[in-house]
């Protein structure tokens, strides 16, 4: 057997190994989970995502700022449990279409504490935001503004809205989850910008309250944000200003992004610089809440020698679709064998070549029946979760204090056609 590594710091928080080396996450037994609820699964160590979210209120509090709001960004885990989590922590919601806005009222959240936004809504969304009363719809483009002047004639209430500037600031990320750059299909440019500000400020049926931005996901230079800060000052003085998310996360032992607390100081200390003070100022992170407080557990099938080693999961692109979709990077272990050396392709059970969920993964001689872990899974993961070849979608299992439980059950093969009419 390899000897035992130290816990990375890509698992989520309080885990650990036990005497025998098995990997504990909320107090629990990763492989007796395995056993209890079947593979493949998500794990939620509760305990992580409460400690993120009171770690960016705690920030802002720490940088002296009074009046801010912290959103989920709903799409990154839109779970009604994890989405119930954050309500009780007191954050608010953001929220990118109908669905998620249904998923949020139903979690608890205050209408008020809830932004809508998304670069393709017709009516039927748009109505469903007006009608809740949520705190902001972000205006992603003219034609939004044209829908909410028809939509708002009249109406008792004045809608606040925020304006997206695409403030032409390219983060280093990849391209599939770059946003704020010139070229994209979000938000309005800064030289369309003022003429997008001045028709909301003529209608009766909204109230523009200030600007959003998002520059893209998965970034770990501050100085990216200070840029999209800097870039929209001269598009005038207002209240609210929404600067996004995107705080990075570390998927592999190498990478140390910014901690929350230097992030939030940097959004701060480059509003007060650039827009002045007394704003109140609202963020999004989605992946920073809760990518690292969760792990996968899969079942290995089988081994296959070749050229290479490949290593077979009872999963792959169906629940993680990530490293097929834009080449995200995961590591792996044996769940009670850390720290191997033998190198395999982790690869899942769909029919496509390209189902390979890490590559070159160092595992401790793996064989069948053994529970292999992937950590940093709660971003995206349940949220772009599918069913190709027929294959249910995984569970997402509460870990706390020793204790778990089942918030999301797994799809049966009678929920494959349960919508056939």
């Amino acid at each position: 057997m390899a000897s035992v590594q130290t816990l990375s710091h890509v698992y989520p928080l309080g885990s650990a190994l036990d005497e025998n080396g098995r990997l504990q996450i909320g107090g629990c037994d990763v492989i007796e989970l395995a056993e209890r609820f079947g593979t493949p699964a998500y794990v939620v160590a509760e305990a992580d995502l409460r400690s993120r979210a009171r770690a960016f209120i705690d920030a802002f509090r720490a940088a002296g700022q009074e009046d801010f709001e912290v959103l989920f960004a709903s799409k990154a885990f839109p779970a009604t449990a994890v989405m119930a989590l954050f309500a009780g922590e007191g954050l608010g919601c953001d929220v990118a279409s109908a669905g998620e806005l249904h998923l949020a009222l139903r979690a608890g959240f205050h209408p008020a504490k809830l932004v809508a936004h998304g670069n393709a809504r017709d009516d039927r969304e748009l109505q469903a935001a007006l009608d809740a009363a949520v705190g902001h719809i972000v205006v992603d483009s003219h034609d939004d503004i044209d829908r909410l002047e028809r939509l708002t004639a009249g109406a008792a209430r004045r809608q606040p809205v925020l304006v997206r500037i695409t403030p032409g600031v390219r983060g280093d990320t990849h391209e599939k989850i770059s946003t704020g750059q010139a070229d994209s299909k979000f938000g309005v440019g800064l030289d369309e910008a003022p003429a997008a500000i001045e028709r909301l400020r003529g209608l009766e049926g909204v109230e523009l309250l200030g600007l959003h931005f998002h520059l893209g996901s998965q970034l770990f230079t501050l100085d990216t944000f200070r840029s999209g800060i800097a870039a929209i000052a001269p598009l005038g003085d207002f209240p609210v200003y929404n600067l996004g998310g995107g705080l990075g996360v570390a998927y592999t032992d190498e990478q140390r992004p910014p901690a929350i607390e230097e992030y939030v100081a940097a959004l701060v200390e480059t509003v007060r610089e650039q827009l002045g003070s007394g704003k109140r100022l609202l963020v999004e992170p989605g992946r920073a809440l809760v990518a690292n407080g969760c792990v996968t557990l899969y079942r290995v099938v089988g081994v296959k020698r070749n050229v290479s080693t490949w290593v077979s999961v009872d999963g792959g692109m169906s629940d993680n679709l990530r490293p097929m979709l834009y080449g995200a990077r995961y590591q792996a272990e044996i769940a009670d064998r850390f720290g191997g050396a033998t190198r395999v392709h982790l690869t899942g059970k769909h029919c496509e070549s390209g189902d390979i969920l890490i590559r070159d993964a160092m595992l401790d001689d793996p064989r069948p029946g053994d529970v292999v872990v992937v950590p940093v899974t709660g971003a995206y993961g349940y949220a772009m979760a599918n069913n190709y070849n027929g294959v249910p979608r995984a569970p997402v299992i509460f870990a706390s204090d020793g204790e778990a439980r089942v918030v999301v059950r797994r799809e049966t093969l009678d929920d494959l056609h349960a919508r056939d009419v």
